[in-house]
């Protein structure tokens, strides 16, 4: 294969083919596009054959794709097509990892690179992962801004070399690398290399360059040197200096009570909180310091989280496994906004969906919409599972306060036949509209729900089978399978392939929350998703409520090993929010690979469950409180009741309040003492206390609110993934159970004695089943 690599520069653009000694070259600039820059390098490479382009890019590389514009060039290289430009496969990656590649020699080897800027990569045993060290702080400002070529005209050639080597030492006491590289243009201009550094070449940056297709040729570089181990682009977790740097500080912190952090920090309590679109946070009560968040933030920019959100909101295909694109903020993108996907705007075709569904709940709301029979629909069954279910489930709940009481909603989603009968039981079939909610109208557990569902109907209207298209509509994308069953395409409403089943509760998904509330509420909750949408993709880390929430999950996971997290909604409407949160948070993170396909080698996500308070309390608090396990809890609550009711709310908010004191700080041996308590029962009742909780405040749960507590999670999801580097978005643990039992369905269905080819306990279980079911 015939290589052509562009190494991009900030004053000069230089290739090199395959088979070819000297470079070319041409200026580059502050005004250089990307499209200049491949029409420079065509002209450049003229009379040079090729079959596949390298491109070393001066900016922050994820998945192959540039995600910042590079700060000393022209605007443009973000989203641009470099395969259609060049008429053939393309591989970009930063600078400064392109050139490291070409120097590495084995171990863990640090590369720096001084040219306009700070180019920086670390390799370990042959993975790379580029650093973008150059952005973090150094005196007053940054690494970048001493060392570069900014640093070097501003402060003169003797201090640039000291800072030079007051740099790199820096670098070389934190990051430990056995080898390092200084590269770039500008190293001829140091006299001597500082302790523990050799010069790299700039001719290596074309050799990293080759590497790349090396590599994709067999999974191996090609380089003797390099002893043949592979590269890939990502430096695993645990090897990352945030994550290092976390574990000595958690070995440091580990014991520190929060009693000890309150009373040295007076104003902690407000210090430590966060608010945005009408969310509050007091993260006060976390087994964290300030360095901790320091090292947190750090470990979000080395995984390159703010990249990755980029990429989501951008419609970057980021579900590798399944190559699609990661959309559910366009389900709730206002009107006017431009979201493209495969080269089309998806929103227009959102609002489309949302404009049919707000049409069909209006009509039915109002009586227009008829049964069979003329009589008006006052009955609504929900048929679906997973996705399909449990968001439309907790939304109806969390939002009962705004629906329709003259209309009954009921929600079917177990295969086992008594949760259909008891949806119908007392239910006229003449009055009831069942929604079958499936993408390919092919799910096995919500078909069987629908067919049943359909021989209900039609038993209690004569059989007429034209009634089914006026009882039943679907949320689906097969057409074929829709109109078979017998509902009128025309009451079809679709969603898309970058929308997850646990994402989905927002899009046609919710047809069942819009005829609840009506279309004005459901365009609340959408605009309420949105506003935290906005606030996760632009607010700083710092105060960015789902980072917040996603790193801390982190800390407790990884560090303290907490295998559990509790949701504790101080809101009866809330009744079936942890629930829905286990699906999103389990489903999403609970990965043991990483995207590369290598096993994480450390905790993804934990257990989510819960219930609304006070009833907890008289539940499992004991365990929560004074039990063996460190449980992280989330307490929600709401400043204001959607049914007043005498002192009621005021003491459910006295117990959100008192259950978060008792976890942070307990009550000690000398404090139960002083009560007088016998000596016999001291140690039952102390309360150790350091049990970490966060409060999340708002002023009432109204659609708006839900939307935003939903997104808060969503992407609070998001942040823990990025950080794992797993993809949140796949489900791949949900398909071996679901093959297997097509297996089995007809080994218990058999007139006949089957033959059982599973294990033998699978084999006697299947045999005393049929038993059992042939004695009936």
């Amino acid at each position: 294969m015939r290589v052509l690599v562009v190494d991009v520069g900030g004053t000069h653009v230089k290739v090199l083919v395959t088979g070819q000694k000297a470079p070319r070259e041409f200026s580059s600039g502050p005004t250089l596009t990307a499209e200049q820059m491949v029409a420079g390098v065509k002209t450049a490479a003229a009379g040079w054959k090729y079959d596949a382009v390298s491109i070393g890019y001066p900016g922050p590389v994820l998945h192959g794709r540039p995600v910042a514009e590079p700060p000393h060039l022209g605007r443009g290289w973000v989203g641009f097509d470099y395969r259609t430009a060049f008429g053939c496969p393309v591989k970009i990656v930063n600078d400064a990892a392109m050139q490291a590649r070409g120097s590495y020699r084995g171990g863990t080897m640090l590369f720096l690179g001084l040219g306009t800027g700070l180019g920086s990569t670390l390799i370990v045993d042959g993975i790379v992962e580029p650093m973008e060290l150059g952005h973090l702080p150094y005196r007053d400002e940054t690494f970048e801004a001493y060392v570069g070529l900014h640093g070097l005209q501003a402060h003169g050639l003797t201090q640039w070399r000291r800072d030079v080597e007051d740099v790199v030492s820096r670098l070389i006491a934190a990051l430990e690398p056995e080898d390092v590289v200084l590269g770039g243009g500008n190293v001829h201009q140091l006299d001597t290399l500082p302790p523990g550094c050799r010069a790299g070449d700039n001719a290596n940056a074309f050799l990293g360059g080759f590497r790349l297709w090396e590599e994709a040729q067999d999974g191996r570089t090609g380089s003797e040197e390099m002893k043949g181990r592979p590269m890939t682009g990502m430096l695993p977790l645990t090897a990352c200096p945030a994550w290092k740097a976390l574990e000595t500080h958690y070995e440091k912190i580990r014991e520190l009570h929060l009693r000890t952090l309150f009373a040295a920090d007076a104003t902690r309590g407000e210090r430590l909180t966060a608010e945005a679109a009408g969310i509050y946070l007091d993260y006060s009560k976390n087994r964290i310091t300030d360095d901790t968040l320091v090292l947190l933030f750090r470990l979000a920019e080395e995984s390159g989280l703010r990249e990755r959100i980029d990429a989501m909101f951008r419609g970057d295909k980021i579900n590798l496994t399944e190559n699609r694109a990661v959309l559910h903020v366009a389900l709730r993108a206002p009107r006017g906004r431009s979201i493209v996907v495969d080269g089309k705007n998806v929103v227009p075709e959102v609002h489309a969906v949302l404009g049919a569904m707000a049409d069909f709940s209006s009509r039915v709301r109002s009586g227009a919409w008829k049964g069979h029979t003329g009589k008006r629909i006052r009955n609504v069954i929900n048929i679906g599972i997973g996705g399909s279910d449990l968001g439309p489930v907790m939304a109806y709940e969390a939002l009962k306060h705004y629906s329709d009481r003259a209309m009954t909603f009921r929600f079917v989603s177990n295969v086992d036949g008594t949760d259909l009968v008891e949806a119908t039981r007392e239910l006229d079939p003449a009055e009831t509209l069942f929604i079958a909610s499936s993408k390919t109208f092919t799910t096995l557990e919500t078909m069987t729900n629908a067919e049943s569902a359909r021989q209900w109907l039609l038993a209690g209207l004569g059989g007429d089978i034209k009634a089914v298209a006026k009882h039943f509509v679907a949320v689906s994308t097969n057409a074929r399978k829709v109109s078979e069953f017998g509902i009128d395409t025309a009451n079809m409403f679709g969603f898309w392939d970058w929308v997850g089943g646990r994402y989905s509760m927002d899009s046609a998904i919710g047809l069942s929350t819009m005829l609840a509330v009506g279309p004005d509420n459901f365009r609340a909750l959408l605009d309420g998703f949105h506003q935290m949408d906005e606030h996760f993709r632009t607010a700083p880390f710092e105060r960015n409520l789902p980072v917040l929430l996603g790193l801390l999950t982190v800390w407790y996971a990884d560090f303290f090993r907490a295998q559990t997290v509790a949701i504790l909604p101080y809101e009866q409407y809330l009744k079936r929010f942890p629930a829905y949160l286990q699906q999103l948070t389990m489903e999403s993170n609970g990965k043991h690979v990483t995207l590369e396909g290598a096993d994480v080698g450390y905790p993804t996500a934990p257990i989510y469950w819960g219930e609304p308070g006070t009833n907890g309390q008289h539940s499992f608090y004991q365990l929560i409180h004074q039990g063996t396990h460190l449980i992280p809890c989330d307490f929600i609550a709401f400043g204001h009741a959607l049914n007043p009711l005498g002192q009621h709310h005021d003491m459910l908010l006295a117990n959100v309040f008192a259950q978060t004191e008792a976890l942070a700080f307990g009550k000690t041996r000398e404090q139960v003492k002083a009560e007088g308590t016998p000596d016999s029962l001291v140690p039952h009742r102390v309360f150790q206390g350091n049990r970490p909780s966060n409060t999340i405040l708002a002023e009432r749960l109204t659609p708006e609110t839900l939307g935003k507590l939903v997104a808060l999670y969503e992407h609070s999801v998001f942040t823990q993934g990025a950080i794992w580097n797993i993809d949140s978005f796949d489900q791949w643990g949900v398909e071996l159970g679901k093959v297997l039992a097509q297996r089995i369905i007809p080994e218990l269905e058999s007139q006949t004695e089957p033959t059982l080819g599973h294990d033998n306990s699978t084999n006697n279980l299947i045999r005393r089943y049929r038993r059992l079911r042939s004695a009936v």
